[in-house]
C-alpha cells in the first residue's frame, strides 16, 4: 500500500487528528507572532529609552575652589638693578701723560692705595691760566668739603634724635602703651638716618681726597719744572673694589677726564622704576621681598625713598610710560647675596597693603558681568550667578567685599559651557 492511500486510511479511520493539527500549528504561529512583537517593542522602548537618555544634559565637570579667610598682601612687582650706595669717579686733576693702568674690575684697593700717577707735560706747567683753574678747583674742592662736614653733622643729628626715638618707643610698644606700627616706623627711621650717616662720611672722605688731590696739583704747578721732576700721584678716596676702568692703556689725558670708577660691592642698594600710578602706594619704610635675582631664597629689604621726579620710557609695546625710581635697601646679612654685584638684574615685591582677615577667592574665579563683578557659586552641583563686590586683589587672589560667605564653593576658571543653573560636577578627587 502507497504511503499516501496510507494516510488517507489513517484520515478516514480518525477524521479528528489533522484538524487538531492544523490548530496547534496555527496556535504556534500566533504565538511566535505574539513574541516578535513584545521583542520588538521592547527593542523600540530600549532605543528609545537610550535615546533620551543620550539627548539628556550631563553634568560640566569644572574646577572648584572655596572662598577662604586668611592673610592677604597686595605687591608692585617690577623689574630692578643692583647698584653700588656709594662710588667715586678719579679723574685727572690736570693734563698730563699716564702710565697704563695696573687695575682691572673687581681688584680690591685699599684707602690712599696709589691708583696711577700722572706726569704733567711742559706747557701747562708755564701756563699761568692753568695755574689759576688749579686754584679755582682746590678752592672748590675746599668748599665742598665744608659742604660734606655740614651735612655729616646734621645727619648724625638726625641719627642721634632717631636712636632715642626707638629707645622711647621700643619699652612702650612692648607694654602696649603704642601701636607696634609707631615703634616700626621709629626703627626704619633709625636705619634710614644709619644709611644716611654713612653715605655722608663716605662723601667726607672723598671732599678730602679731592682737596688733596687739587692741592698736590696746585703746589707741582706752582714749582716749576725742573730736570727730573717726578709726577702727581692719585691714591684712592676710600677702600674697596674697582667697578670699572674708563682708561687703561698709557697715554696724554686732559684735565676731568675719567680714569677709574672705585666702590663698595657689599653696600648694594636696589633701584625699580615704578609706574607713577604704583608709586603713589607706596611708602618709606615698605617691606620689600627681592626676588628672581639667582639665588635659592628671596632677600628682604625696605623702600628707602621715593624719587619725587618721574621720567617717561617707552615700553615694550611702543607705549609712553611715566614711571619713578624707588630706592630699597637691602636687610639681610651680606652672606645671604653676596654673590650679587653692580647692575645685576632683579625682580622685586614691594608691599603696598595687608590684612590678616581677608575673605577672598582666586583670581580667576572673578569675572564681569555687564558693569560689575560675579562668580558662579555651586550649591548642590548646582550653578548660580552671583554678583561680588570685590576689594583689593593681587595676582593671585581677589578680596571679595561683599556677595559670598567663607566656604562657598565656586568654579574656577568658568568656560561658555557654564551658566546659571547648569549641573556641574567636581574634577578634583
Amino acid at each position: 500500500m502507497s504511503e499516501t492511500a496510507h494516510r488517507r486510511l489513517l484520515t478516514a479511520d480518525n477524521p479528528a487528528k489533522p484538524s487538531a493539527r492544523r490548530q496547534s500549528r496555527k496556535n504556534r504561529r500566533t504565538a511566535v507572532k505574539w513574541l516578535k512583537r513584545v521583542v520588538l517593542t521592547a527593542a523600540a522602548g530600549g532605543l528609545a529609552a537610550s535615546s533620551v537618555v543620550a539627548f539628556l544634559p550631563k553634568p560640566i565637570p569644572v574646577d572648584l575652589t572655596a572662598a577662604t579667610r586668611g592673610r592677604m598682601t597686595v605687591t608692585v612687582d617690577e623689574d630692578g638693578k643692583t647698584r653700588v650706595k656709594d662710588r667715586y669717579i678719579v679723574s685727572a686733576p690736570l693734563s698730563g701723560n699716564i702710565p697704563r693702568l695696573g687695575l682691572l674690575p673687581g681688584d680690591s684697593v685699599a684707602e690712599s692705595q696709589i691708583l696711577t700717577r700722572i706726569v704733567p707735560v711742559t706747557p701747562p706747567l708755564l701756563d699761568a691760566r692753568t695755574r689759576a683753574e688749579a686754584r679755582a678747583r682746590l678752592a672748590s674742592a675746599q668748599a665742598s668739603r665744608r659742604q660734606a662736614l655740614s651735612l655729616v653733622e646734621r645727619v648724625r643729628a638726625l641719627h642721634q634724635q632717631a636712636q632715642r626715638e626707638v629707645a622711647r618707643q621700643r619699652p612702650l610698644a612692648a607694654r602696649g602703651a603704642v601701636s607696634e606700627s609707631i615703634a616700626e616706623r621709629a626703627e626704619y627711621e633709625l636705619r634710614a638716618t644709619t644709611e644716611d650717616l654713612r653715605s655722608a662720611e663716605f662723601g667726607v672722605k672723598v671732599a678730602n681726597q679731592e682737596v688733596a688731590s687739587a692741592r698736590a696739583a696746585l703746589g707741582l704747578l706752582e714749582q716749576g719744572t725742573t730736570a727730573g721732576e717726578p709726577h702727581l700721584e692719585l691714591p684712592s678716596p676710600t677702600s674697596g673694589q674697582v667697578l670699572r676702568v674708563f682708561r687703561q692703556d698709557e697715554g696724554l689725558v686732559q684735565a676731568a677726564t675719567r680714569i677709574i670708577e672705585l666702590g663698595d660691592p657689599a653696600s648694594l642698594e636696589v633701584v625699580a622704576d615704578v609706574l607713577t600710578r604704583d608709586a603713589v602706594q607706596i611708602r618709606p619704610g615698605a617691606p620689600v621681598a627681592i626676588v628672581r635675582w639667582g639665588g635659592d631664597s628671596s632677600i628682604r629689604g625696605h623702600v628707602r625713598r621715593v624719587e619725587p621726579s618721574a621720567f617717561t620710557r617707552i615700553s615694550a609695546l611702543g607705549v609712553e610710560e611715566q614711571r619713578v625710581n624707588v630706592i630699597v635697601d637691602i636687610d639681610d646679612p651680606r652672606e645671604q647675596w653676596s654673590a650679587l654685584g653692580d647692575g645685576y638684574r632683579v625682580e622685586v615685591a614691594i608691599e603696598v597693603w595687608n590684612s590678616d582677615d581677608v575673605l577672598s577667592v582666586p583670581a580667576s574665579s572673578v569675572f564681569r558681568q555687564g558693569d560689575r563683578w560675579a562668580v558662579y557659586r555651586v550649591d548642590n552641583a548646582m550653578t548660580h550667578l552671583t554678583p561680588v563686590k570685590i576689594g583689593r586683589r593681587n595676582e593671585r587672589r581677589v578680596q571679595i567685599v561683599e556677595g559670598l560667605d567663607s566656604g562657598t564653593q565656586v568654579v574656577l576658571h568658568p568656560s561658555d559651557q557654564v551658566t546659571h543653573g547648569v549641573e556641574v560636577i567636581s574634577r578634583g578627587p
